[in-house]
C-alpha cells in the first residue's frame, strides 16, 4: 500500500500533533470515491465538521493544485491551500493533501498539513487514508483531549465519505 508524502516541517513525531484515520472497505473504487472527497461542495452534506467553504481567485468548488480556499472546522475558521494534487489514474492513487492556518498569537496559532490517499486494492476493495499533523498551542490541547477529537472527527470524515460514495453508486 501507498503512503503519504510528508514535507519534512509536518513529519509525522515531529510535531505537536498528529492523527492517522483509515477505512478499507469492498464494492467501492477510488473513482468512485474522489468526487465526494474534490468537490467540497459535497463535504457538509456526510461531514458535519467542515462548513463555510470559499475558494480565492475564481477557483473551486473543486479542489485543484494550488488552489487557495477557506472553510470552518472545530470551530476555527482556517485559510488553506492546496499542496499535493494527483486525480485518480490507473494504477496509481489518488492524493491531496493542503496546508491549513490559523493566523493569531501562540494561544491560537495554528499549521497543519491535512493529506489523504484514495487508492484501490485487490479484490475489488478501496482503501482511503487520511493523515493530520500540526503545530502549534492549540494542537497540544487536542493531542490532549481524551476522547481525540481529531482522531474521533477524522474518522466520521472517512465513514462519511465512503457512505456517500456508496449512497451515490446506488443512485
Amino acid at each position: 500500500m501507498h503512503a503519504i508524502h510528508w514535507p519534512e516541517k509536518y513529519l509525522p513525531g515531529t510535531t505537536d500533533n498528529y492523527v492517522s484515520n483509515e477505512v478499507i472497505v469492498k464494492g467501492l473504487t477510488t473513482a468512485e470515491v474522489w468526487p465526494y472527497l474534490n468537490d467540497t461542495r459535497e463535504w457538509p452534506g456526510y461531514y458535519n465538521n467542515a462548513s463555510k467553504i470559499g475558494f480565492d481567485g475564481g477557483k473551486g468548488p473543486e479542489l485543484s493544485a494550488g488552489a487557495r480556499f477557506r472553510f470552518t472546522t472545530f470551530g476555527l475558521d482556517v485559510e488553506a491551500e492546496v499542496t499535493e494534487y494527483e486525480a485518480p489514474a490507473e494504477g496509481k492513487p489518488a492524493r491531496v493533501a493542503w496546508r491549513a492556518w490559523v493566523d493569531g498569537n501562540e494561544d491560537v496559532a495554528l499549521d497543519v498539513l491535512h493529506a489523504w490517499l484514495i487508492e484501490d486494492l485487490p479484490g475489488g476493495r478501496v482503501r482511503v487514508l487520511t493523515q493530520e499533523s500540526q503545530i502549534g498551542k492549540p494542537a497540544v490541547g487536542l493531542r490532549n483531549a481524551k476522547p481525540n477529537p481529531m482522531l474521533n472527527a477524522h474518522q466520521d470524515w472517512l465513514e462519511g465519505l465512503v457512505g456517500a460514495a456508496q449512497k451515490g453508486k446506488k443512485s
